[in-house]
């Protein structure tokens, strides 16, 4: 992901990956929080909407980095990289909108999280807050989720936030489609598509959208 993105996620950018379940969404959301934190470049806070954020697989991702990171014992630096993800439970839209007022605010006043600044926001996954809205398909729970994403985008571009959201897919006519719909393809800066082989582990991603590539 890192190289097809041209460098990884970027700073005051929208990334958005959007694949069906299973396709590695969330394991990409784990290991861009482990690099972060790994490689001090801030804190990460990370949205959790159903219960996928995975202390226990961090420690895996960490296991493996290269040798070049690995300065320290193996349980000091899980700690050191679990101490820089800032993990919060969100399991609806107004859960959601008060987390990101506060984050505003946090950020406005310059607020740290211990020594560091939140460098990095993860919503994974964010096309499952409107559910309970009429099912997510009528107009109240589209409003809410254009009004989500323009507080998203201001953030990034006010603090310079990398932000990344995760989408599952839904039955379409004929093919499976992005669940947040046609709204979404326009408000972030990168579209990624990720899909796994049925009975395999190979994953693979297409970039759908990048506005500096």
């Amino acid at each position: 992901i890192h190289a097809l993105l041209g460098g990884g996620l970027h700073q005051g950018q929208l990334t958005k990956i959007t694949g069906q379940s299973s396709s590695g969404k969330t394991q990409v959301c784990l290991c861009s929080a482990s690099h972060v934190a790994a490689r001090q470049l801030g804190v990460v806070m990370y949205l959790d909407t159903s219960n996928s954020f995975s202390p226990s697989r961090i420690a895996r991702i960490v296991d493996g980095f290269p040798v070049s990171l690995v300065t320290e014992p193996k349980n000091v630096r899980l700690e050191r990289v679990m101490s820089r993800i800032t993990c919060k439970s969100v399991f609806d839209i107004f859960d959601l909108f008060e987390v990101l007022h506060q984050l505003e605010l946090s950020l406005k006043n310059k607020v740290n999280y211990g020594s560091s600044k939140i460098c990095l926001l993860i919503i994974d996954s964010i096309s499952t807050l409107p559910a309970p809205i009429n099912g997510g398909k009528y107009p109240r729970g589209r409003s809410m989720m254009i009004q989500v994403a323009m507080i998203l985008k201001k953030i990034a571009d006010e603090h310079n936030l990398s932000i990344l959201v995760t989408n599952h897919m839904v039955a379409g006519n004929g093919a499976p489609k992005p669940a947040l719909g046609e709204s979404w393809k326009t408000v972030s800066h990168v579209r990624l598509v990720i899909s796994r082989e049925r009975g395999s582990n190979i994953c693979t991603a297409a970039v759908l959208k990048h506005t500096l590539l």
